[in-house]
């Protein structure tokens, strides 16, 4: 997976969030948040 389909994976889903008023602080806070929980799962 290159990084430009990366990133454009997750503005295909900031977009419809963005739509129903989830601002885009928001939703990084919460991608932050499950990165996170992922890396701490696999140690």
């Amino acid at each position: 997976m290159t990084t430009s389909s990366i990133v454009s994976k997750v503005w295909s889903f900031c977009n419809p969030l963005r739509d129903v008023g989830v601002g885009y602080g928001d939703y990084l806070e919460q991608l932050t948040y499950l990165l996170f929980l992922k890396m701490a799962g696999e140690c």
